[in-house]
């Protein structure tokens, strides 16, 4: 949970931003799955969204997909014109839409083209994240799978 604040808010004419952590998850691969997003803003600290997005029967990475996607929207209806910084604990993910890795499965390819239309023309960078850094995001796609439907709050 260690996102590091802005000392002060963007200069004017520059976007805000906001941090996105993800994170998705399956107990079995595949087996039933979810993700789960917190979006925060990075010069208060302040938890704008926490989000569960229950997937069904599925892998571990389509989760992680479908977590990151929720934190995504939810951040650019909290902020249209916001950068966004995107954290996971998926080397897999963030390597994939940083364009450094190849898509072979199909599945995951559709996903990504999704995140990458969602994010078109916004400023956005991603960030890999040790698994002990991103507690709040597994956490809410944990709670996802428990309860096998998606929330936010």
């Amino acid at each position: 949970m260690a996102v590091v604040f802005r000392a002060t808010p963007p200069a004017p004419g520059e976007p805000r931003e906001l941090v996105v952590e993800a994170d998705g998850g399956s107990r079995g691969n595949p087996g039933v799955a979810a993700g789960g997003s917190v979006v925060v803003d990075p010069v208060t600290g302040e938890v704008l969204a926490e989000l569960g997005v229950y997937v069904g029967i599925s892998t571990n990475n389509v989760a992680e997909y479908n977590g990151m996607m929720a934190g995504i929207r939810r951040a650019l209806e909290i902020d249209p014109s916001a950068a966004l910084h995107i954290r996971l604990d998926s080397k897999l993910v963030v390597e994939q839409m940083s364009g450094r890795w190849k898509i072979k499965n199909a599945a995951l390819a559709d996903l990504a083209a999704e995140a990458r239309s969602i994010l078109s023309g916004t400023p956005v960078s991603f960030e890999w994240i040790p698994r002990a850094e991103n507690s709040r995001a597994d956490r809410l796609a944990n709670e996802a799978m428990d309860k096998r439907a998606s929330f936010a709050r």
